[in-house]
């Protein structure tokens, strides 16, 4: 009797303390299950993101230490197009019997040597174009590339321009099937084996220049940054976002303008190659002495559109091949100061600046056509003012000056009275 009694005492507590860890193990899941619903503090919100960045970094990090393993990647082929005083990049690959085509910037407005070209390459259809300015020698062409090719995506800065050539590449764009992006500095893109990093701008100053959309490219080992017409300063904020900025092939800022490609941003790249696009005997003297002695005493190998025409360049994510139209040596051009001294020279050939277009025979000055010094001519137009026109034209009216900074109604009146500008037949 006794023995029963003790069982039963015993299956008692044992009901009891089960049911107290079943109690327990209750309370514990709805805690855990509030906790989960409870918002998280924007401290620890933050702490996600910055670890979020701080991976993905790393994956890019990893994705290229993965590839220093010397293993070879179908072609990659990146053409710096020969586009007078304009830029355009055209960029060709296969990932997985896949071909993807990728077009950074189009050309000046003047010219007509991108669309050929890409007919050339046997181009039929064009994953991306990037543009990285509106300016008329950057987004130039944009028309006529997307009339004759079939686009994925255009992508852009929210910037615009009140310039023909700007208002005609817009209406291109919405008239194809071609999606429209801005990307931002950190966004990141993977096209295969191809990565694309969006190094600037972060924020927008409104200066089509400054604001120039700027990518980094890496395929395997191998890299390449374009920068667009950006200044020293936006260099220096590239340096400062704590993003991967070394590359084998730099294209110069700015055609190679000393406004651009400081001594710490070549030390912060490490380019073994600088590539730049100028128009042959440009009146802007690029590309400027002051660049070419920092690229030689950085024993970085310069090449040029007004020197080597096309120049292409073959990598395989290890090893690269370069290839030019002409053979020649990169010299500093002769800024338009000097050239007029030149045209002046009695020695000096009346014809010696046949690629520039002469004012006009009844001597208007030509806002669509006329140089830098030429320009100035026009009341109220100095050198700052004229190389504003140059960047916004086409201009359809001479009106349309009232679009260039500090000519409000009064001096675009007084530009008028003087009837000393035109717009050339």
């Amino acid at each position: 009797m006794k023995r029963i009694l003790f069982l039963l005492i015993v299956a008692a507590m044992f009901v009891v303390g089960c049911a107290n860890e079943e109690v327990y193990q209750q309370e514990n899941a709805e805690a855990t299950e509030k906790s989960e619903k409870e918002p998280k503090t924007d401290e620890t919100k933050k702490d996600k993101d910055e670890d979020a960045d701080k991976n993905e970094q790393e994956n890019i990090s990893q994705k290229q230490n993965d590839s220093n393993n010397d293993v070879s990647l179908a072609p990659l082929t990146v053409h710096y197009i020969d586009a007078g005083q304009g830029d355009a990049a055209l960029l060709q690959f296969t990932d997985e019997d896949e071909t993807y085509t990728i077009l950074y910037d189009s050309g000046d407005w003047q010219g007509n040597e991108v669309v050929p070209y890409l007919e050339k390459e046997n181009v039929d259809f064009i994953d991306i174009v990037m543009i990285s300015h509106p300016h008329a020698d950057h987004i130039g062409q944009l028309e006529k590339v997307l009339n004759n090719f079939d686009v994925g995506e255009v992508w852009m800065t929210e910037n615009t321009a009140n310039s023909g050539v700007y208002e005609g590449a817009v209406e291109a764009i919405l008239d194809s099937d071609a999606d429209y992006e801005e990307p931002k500095a950190g966004d990141i893109f993977d096209i295969g084996e191809l990565t694309i990093q969006i190094l600037h701008p972060k924020t927008l100053t409104e200066d089509l220049n400054k604001d120039s959309l700027s990518a980094h490219f890496s395929y395997g080992d191998t890299a390449f940054l374009f920068t667009g017409d950006t200044y020293i300063e936006q260099e220096k904020q590239m340096m400062d976002q704590d993003l991967n900025i070394e590359a084998n092939f730099l294209q110069l800022g700015h055609h190679g303008s000393d406004t651009s490609t400081s001594q710490s941003f070549l030390d912060e790249v490490k380019p073994t190659y600088a590539i730049y696009s100028a128009g042959k005997d440009n009146s802007y003297g690029h590309p400027h002495q002051e660049v070419l002695d920092r690229l030689e005493a950085s024993d970085i190998e310069t090449y040029g559109t007004d020197v080597h025409g096309n120049i292409v360049v073959t990598t395989d994510g290890v090893d690269t091949e370069i290839h030019t139209d002409k053979d020649g040596k990169v010299t500093a051009g002769k800024k338009e100061s000097e050239l007029s001294d030149e045209q002046n020279s009695p020695s000096t050939s009346s014809n010696s600046r046949s690629e520039e277009k002469a004012t006009p025979a009844n001597d208007c000055v030509d806002i669509n056509n006329a140089t830098k010094d030429e320009l100035q001519k026009i009341t109220h137009i100095g050198e700052e003012r004229a190389e504003e026109i140059i960047d916004l034209r086409l201009f359809d009216h001479i009106e349309d000056l009232d679009q260039v900074n500090g000519i409000g109604p009064a001096r675009l009146d007084d530009i008028l009275d003087e009837n000393i500008a035109c717009i050339g037949g």
